[in-house]
């Protein structure tokens, strides 16, 4: 068999839709292994499926430990990881008012204050107790829930990419809606073109990266958000400190580094931090780079990028030092 033949697909996971590319020789079993793999994951890390494990977790909240598998342990592990690095820009436990601001935009109004000021001590991830010998984890309160939305694309990315390993193959792609990991350059030996969406105008790159063997993921405002009766815009990416959308000036945040893991949190806790904080923060992971964009559309890239980085045209570009 021609081992540049590429093997494609497209299917619904982890609340996305998945893209797959794989070149070589065993591509497509590679892909139906990984296509498998999202929805094992998906079953157990989902807090909308009733049976998963997160699930369970969220229904003992102040009741009782949960045993779990070593992949859901694994990524609520590196999420109280991340979130200690960051001091709560980043927070999994912030369940509670992700479902205020679900009904929120299904309504097209804002939560009111009282409920968002009720919900708020329920936001802690310091209340997220973890039993490495059990395999357990326990919330300390009643009505807490773990929300995976800003890590768990990226920890299903990674465990993908591990399986195609399994079966040799050198170069692949996967996009689990806007969450982009890689091995290797394309077939052809030329690196990933991967496109930053334009925050403000629909089907319009603002820019593209090129990687090889890279992970890059995009937060934005502009993914999901409402606009309320007084024309004001709510988007979806909250603080968790003032249970409100991040108000950080900052409206898209790519992450480009090894782990679509770390690139998938760490977007979230850029975009909440801000410029000064957020790269600040960087500096706790070697290795890691990123495109910042601001209100005015002014695009920061980090040293590591301006070689990768090719804007589109008019784009007000600034390297930070």
């Amino acid at each position: 068999m021609n081992k540049s033949l590429v093997a494609q697909s497209t299917y619904n996971g982890m609340g996305t839709v998945i893209l797959n590319k794989v070149s070589g020789e065993h591509g497509e079993k590679a892909i139906r292994s990984g296509e498998e793999e999202t929805l094992r994951l998906e079953g157990m890390l989902s807090r909308y499926l009733s049976n998963s494990e997160i699930s369970r977790i969220n229904s003992s909240a102040g009741i009782r430990y949960e045993k779990v598998s070593n992949e859901t342990y694994e990524v609520i592990h590196q999420a109280v990881e991340y979130s200690k690095y960051c001091q709560g820009c980043f927070d999994i436990t912030i369940g509670p008012l992700v479902d205020l601001w679900k009904t929120a935009k299904n309504t097209s109004i804002p939560p009111d204050i009282t409920k968002i000021n009720l919900t708020l001590p329920l936001v802690n991830y310091g209340e997220i107790v973890l039993d490495p010998y059990e395999n357990a984890v326990y919330l300390k309160k009643v009505g807490q829930s773990i929300d995976l939305g800003g890590i768990g694309k990226g920890f299903a990315a990674d465990k993908v990419m591990e399986v195609f390993r399994t079966y040799s193959v050198t170069s692949a792609f996967t996009n689990f809606g806007g969450n982009v990991a890689t091995i290797g350059a394309k077939s052809d030996g030329s690196p990933w073109c991967i496109g930053i969406q334009h925050p403000r105008q629909e089907n319009k790159l603002i820019g593209v990266v090129y990687e090889v063997n890279k992970s890059v993921v995009t937060s934005g405002d502009y993914q999901r958000y409402f606009i309320d009766s007084n024309g004001k815009r709510y988007h979806h990416i909250l603080d968790p400190s003032t249970g409100y959308p991040s108000k950080s000036e900052l409206i898209s945040v790519t992450i480009v580094t090894d782990s679509s893991m770390a690139a998938d949190a760490l977007s979230t806790m850029l975009f909440v931090a801000g410029i000064k904080r957020g790269i600040e923060l960087l500096k706790y992971f070697p290795g890691t780079e990123a495109i910042l964009i601001d209100i005015n559309l002014i695009v920061y890239v980090t040293q590591g990028l301006k070689d990768c980085f090719q804007a589109g045209e008019g784009i007000n570009v600034k390297i930070l030092n």
